[in-house]
């Protein structure tokens, strides 16, 4: 997708943002007689409002504002939603928008909604000449966004389709290895450092909850890890983001029923995409902070000389872990990674993951379950992120309950903490590997849709990614 700032010409085809009739008199593109009906339709409060006029179509947007700031952005993006199903349509190939409403930033999320809605993953379509949308361009009037707003917007939108691609890709292209070359990719392209160890080298690490994972797999494991050092950081100590990197998950012996199931756990990546696509969003945006991102990766089989429950694995902390059920892996890599970040005495770290069903089953499809032991100002700068990009958040409890539950009578921890509270004890086995702020987000109801969703495609859909960005790019005020 295309963003540029354009002067106005007789051919293009416009979007206009007004809150009210009033503004009408402003659009000289518009005849009398077609003023008259766009107003006796927003009377009618008709939100959109399509005038064809042959050689080019105008359409008109009526704003109206809901409660909140953060509400009314978001039915921007719907609306972008339904105007990009239009444009397509009718086989746009450009659309200029002009923002005359009272929202200073309408044209901004008015666009994020038809950009985000525009994706397609159509690499392995045979028909994919016939399937793509028309739509390439959007382009604004000058009083319409600025140009810090406009790369913003462009980063942003080419980070979450980096994200998608990623979610998107089969196992039997995108194994442990391949998903370490595609952020090396991403490294090179955007202009951040990326080094990836080995299996070699995690074994001489000892890294046991990620070679474990992996003992059922032919495919060796990776362990990926990015930094971006500006030359001015605001933050003395660096920021660490940590996702998980299950390039598909079986549940290993464990093992997942297909249907609804194990046929999206492609998916289960999703945390490595979020985290690498924020990479590479925050390096070409050239944010002033030092930011590092780590990713253990693996695929998750039944096969060869696969974990079993049971098993007692020795993580790379140098805690024992009792196995109780292979399907509960995710958390054995993070350990491993938590622990890693330890190195870099962080001042703040963050992990990614489809961890849940739990979490999942607590929320939806509507938010992302976090619990952490940041300071109550991170967590609350995070809610306000989440809120203003509408990827909200509900922080659950990290009570010493939760951490009782998963105590173990052969090992240090157990792996799972039975039926109840699944999202929390989670929560409770990752918090053991840390020990500074943390924050924990398992985005297991939001990462991955099986239909079409607002402004979310089938497939990946790259929740997270925006929140995160909008903490970051805030973090000064924090």
């Amino acid at each position: 997708m295309e963003f540029k700032i354009a002067s106005p010409t007789k051919k293009e085809h416009l979007v206009f943002i007004i809150s009210d009739a009033s503004p009408l008199k402003q659009i000289p593109e518009l005849s009398a007689e077609e003023q008259k009906f766009v107003a006796e339709s927003i009377a009618k409060e008709q939100a959109i409002i399509t005038v064809n006029q042959y050689s080019r179509y105008i359409f008109v947007y009526n704003l109206k504002a809901k409660k909140t700031d953060w509400q009314t952005s978001e039915a921007c993006r719907k609306i972008g939603v339904e105007l990009q199903t239009l444009f397509n349509k009718y086989k746009l190939v450009a659309v200029t928008i002009s923002n005359l409403s009272s929202n200073a930033s309408a044209a901004y999320h008015l666009a994020e909604g038809i950009a985000l809605a525009n994706y397609q993953f159509l690499k392995y379509r045979s028909d994919k000449e016939k399937t793509s949308y028309t739509l390439k361009t959007i382009a604004f009037r000058s009083q319409s966004m600025t140009v810090k707003q406009l790369g913003e917007l462009n980063i942003t939108v080419s980070a979450i389709y980096k994200a998608r691609d990623l979610v998107n890709e089969p196992l039997n292209y995108l194994s442990a290895v391949q998903l370490a070359k595609e952020i090396s990719l991403m490294g090179k392209e955007a202009g951040f450092k990326v080094t990836t160890l080995q299996k070699a080298q995690l074994e001489r690490e000892k890294m046991g909850g990620l070679l474990a994972v992996n003992l059922g797999s032919q495919q060796p494991p990776t362990f990926t890890v990015m930094e971006y050092v500006p030359k001015k950081a605001i933050n003395k100590k660096p920021i660490v983001l940590v996702g998980k990197g299950v390039v598909y998950d079986t549940g290993g012996l464990s093992l997942k029923p297909t249907a609804g199931s194990m046929d999206r756990m492609k998916s289960d990546m999703s945390g490595s995409a979020l985290v690498s696509a924020v990479m590479y969003a925050i390096s070409r945006m050239q944010l002033p902070l030092h930011v590092i991102a780590l990713v253990p990766a693996t695929d998750n089989r039944p096969g060869e000389n696969a974990y079993v429950p049971g098993d007692i694995i020795t993580m790379y902390s140098g805690n024992t872990v009792e196995v109780l059920n292979t399907d509960a892996e995710g958390r054995l890599l993070l350990g491993d990674a938590l622990h890693w970040a330890k190195r870099y005495k962080p001042e703040l770290v963050m992990d990614f993951a489809t961890l849940t069903g739990a979490a999942s089953a607590a929320v939806g499809e509507h938010g992302i379950v976090c619990m952490g032991t940041a300071d109550d100002n991170i967590k609350d700068a995070f809610k306000n992120s989440g809120n203003r990009q509408y990827e909200r958040l509900v922080e659950f409890p990290l009570w010493d309950e939760y951490g009782d539950m998963i105590k173990s009578e052969v090992a240090d921890l157990k792996n799972t903490g039975g039926p109840v509270g699944g999202a929390m004890t989670a929560g409770k086995f990752l918090e053991y590997f840390t020990n500074y702020p943390w924050m924990h987000f398992d985005i297991a109801g939001v990462s991955f849709a099986v239909g079409k969703r607002g402004y979310a495609p089938a497939g990946g859909t790259g929740y997270g990614i925006r929140m995160v960005l909008d903490f970051l790019m805030n973090y000064s005020k924090v």
